[in-house]
This record gives structure tokens, C-alpha cells and sequence, in this order.
């Protein structure tokens, strides 16, 4: 259902619900990416992650040897950034690291990745946001995150960036930034608005009537929705019937996959199976993946496929980015697990035009 609200950038008519597809800004094929017209916004974080590989995790007390060491961009909103650009989408990151040495090579990653920084704002005298990452030889791992300059962006940075988030095709944010810039973000865009909560925080009733699509693991479902993620589908479509939620809902399983909830039944979306060696950017790879599917008018479960097979390929190497697949991969991954692609409607389209218009 579409709504004028009163965001912090005037009157801005929102499509709330995914199932309105009507509403869904397009643009024609080809046009040349400028910081208004875009297929995915990102607003989010930028840090840097530093990365042991250890034996196994430590016990609470306990101090364990690394065997080796390495240093990556990371951030979950650059993470989504670059999974959704590496997949061949334009995205602009709308975000805010420090103005220290880490700073100029995360940049320099982005734009490597071909995301537009033109609102990647920078704040002196805050260092850019870390994440201490530890992974065992089973490729488990535990994260902590130090927010730096990302907990400075505010709704007021937005400001910069409203035509941006009016336009995009989808946007998307995480809440390692804080939430009432979220929240801002929800409430301008005009596109599909998509949400993946992580860290997991409980969200506000004023956030949740502007998502389309939530986006979360097992364990960020617990803390959102306040009950454990039931065991049978039938009970989870129950549950989520009754909660009130107008979103679409996409909970990722990890290797078994992910479940689509889009207001009837439970529908389970299978992973395929790959040699693991990191997962820490697999969510972040399925998530962006999500949002370039969404983009291009794919249905939402077939834009789950795609996003698992994504996530599928990017568990080859260690750091969050290295392994994020192109296009290519994943059409090769899913040619290999016999599921191929359904076009998108964009796609059809340039299929159906004549050669001169392409």
C-alpha cells in the first residue's frame, strides 16, 4: 500500500508493500549511472576487518594462537555494496568512515568495486569502523564490531543523499549504523525498501511499517520477532501471520539455505553444497545478491535462489569480499545444481527488443 509520509527530506510517496509491484521506480536499459539513478542505495557501514584464523574458537578465558593474520575492507553495508555491484548492479554506498589511513583503502576497494562514494562522507578525528574477526579450521567465527565513525551517521547526513534514496530501485541498510538513520532511510525511499537487521536489535513499529523485505539469520529472528525460530514451517507461517508484520520475510539457514515468507505459506529455498573456508561474508554476499535480483524486478522467491547460490560461491576464501562471485558465477552455480535462473522481466525485455535498441 502506498502512502505520502512525512519524512526528513518533505512529502515523499512510499510503496510499503512488495506485493504492489506497480510502484517500483524503473529506468531504461543503458542509462549511465549518476549518483540519482541508481539500482541499489546502500546505507550502512565501512570498516575495516581484521582477520585470525585460529585452530578453534577460544573459551571464555581462554587465549589461543592464530597461525596466520590478514587485513580486509569489510562492513556490512560495503559488504552488501559490493556483492550487489560485483553482480553487476550500479550501487551507490551512502555511509561515513574517519579521516585515518584506513579510510583511503577502503575507499580505494570501493571504487575498485565500482561503487559511487559521492555520499561516503568523512568525519575528522574518528577513526573508520573496525570488526575483529576470528575463524576456526571448521569455518566458524565470532565478530566483534567497533563502530567508530559509522555510529556518527545521522539522519542529517541523509539530507545529501534524498534524491538518491527517492530514486534508487532498492534500498538497503543494516543497523550497524544507527537506527533512527535507518529509520530516515526507510522513509524515503520510494523504491523497495530492504532491511537486514545485524546486528540484531528489537525494531521499532515506526521502522517495520516502511520495510519490504526483512532479511535475517536464525539467531537475529530470536531478538527481532522474541520467540526462537520455530522448527516446522507451518508453525513459522503461523507466527508470522500473526505478527503484525507487513514485509516480506527471507530468514538465511546457512548451509541449508534460507525460508520465504511472503504472506501465505513458508516456501524453503535449499543451499547447495561447497567446500567452506570462510563464511563471514556469506550473509552479506546473500543479502546483497537479494537486493540485485530485487532490482531487477526478479519475484521475491526467485531472488532467494539466486541470493543462496551467492552466497554459495562466496564461502571459497578467506575475508569477507574476496570470493563474492560476478554474474557469471552464479549462473554457473545454479547451471550445475540443474535450477536455471528465471529471467528476469527486465532481462525479457532486452531479449524481445530489436538488436538497434539494445
Amino acid at each position: 500500500m502506498a502512502a505520502l509520509l512525512d519524512s526528513p527530506f518533505g512529502m515523499v510517496f512510499h510503496r510499503r508493500n512488495l506485493r504492489n509491484r506497480s510502484l517500483i521506480v524503473r529506468y531504461p536499459e543503458g542509462v549511465a549511472m549518476t549518483p540519482t539513478q541508481v539500482d541499489v542505495a546502500v546505507v550502512g557501514s565501512v570498516n575495516i576487518d581484521l582477520v585470525a584464523s585460529v585452530p578453534r574458537l577460544p573459551l571464555p578465558g581462554e587465549t589461543v594462537p592464530a597461525h596466520s593474520y590478514a587485513q580486509f575492507p569489510g562492513g556490512k553495508g560495503s559488504n552488501q555494496a559490493v556483492a550487489a555491484a560485483r553482480l553487476g548492479r550500479r550501487v551507490a554506498l551512502v555511509g561515513l568512515t574517519g579521516d585515518d589511513a584506513e579510510s583511503g583503502e577502503v575507499r580505494s576497494a570501493l571504487r575498485n568495486a565500482s561503487v559511487d562514494l559521492t555520499h561516503l562522507a568523512t568525519e575528522a578525528g574518528v577513526p573508520t569502523g573496525r570488526a575483529l574477526v576470528v575463524v576456526d579450521e571448521d569455518a566458524e567465527n565470532t565478530i566483534v564490531v567497533v563502530g567508530g565513525a559509522n555510529m556518527r551517521l545521522t539522519p542529517a547526513h541523509l539530507e545529501a543523499a534524498a534524491d538518491l534514496l527517492r530514486t534508487a530501485r532498492v534500498v538497503l541498510a543494516q543497523l550497524e549504523v544507527p537506527l533512527e538513520t535507518v529509520t530516515a532511510a526507510a522513509r524515503a525511499s520510494e523504491g523497495t525498501f530492504v532491511l537486514n537487521p545485524a546486528p540484531a536489535a528489537p525494531l521499532p513499529a515506526e521502522l517495520m511499517q516502511d520495510v519490504d523485505v526483512l532479511v535475517l539469520n536464525e539467531t537475529e529472528y530470536e531478538v527481532v520477532a522474541g520467540h526462537p525460530l520455530p522448527d516446522e514451517d507451518g508453525e513459522l507461517a503461523t507466527r508470522l501471520a500473526a505478527s503484525g508484520w507487513r514485509c516480506t520475510v527471507v530468514v538465511t539457514l546457512g548451509a541449508r539455505g534460507c525460508l520465504v515468507w511472503e504472506g501465505d505459506d513458508v516456501v524453503h529455498v535449499p543451499a547447495p553444497v561447497v567446500p567452506v573456508v570462510d563464511t563471514t561474508g556469506a550473509g552479506d554476499t546473500f543479502t546483497g545478491a537479494l537486493a540485485d535480483a530485487l532490482s531487477r524486478e526478479e519475484p521475491v522467491l526467485a531472488a532467494a535462489r539466486w541470493a543462496v547460490h551467492a552466497a554459495s560461491r562466496s564461502v571459497g576464501a578467506l575475508g569477507a569480499t574476496t570470493a563474492m562471485p560476478d554474474r557469471a558465477d552464479v549462473l554457473a552455480a545454479m547451471h550445475g545444481a540443474g535450477e536455471p535462473p528465471d529471467p528476469s522481466r527486465a532481462s525479457r525485455r532486452q531479449e524481445e527488443a530489436p538488436a538497434d535498441h539494445r
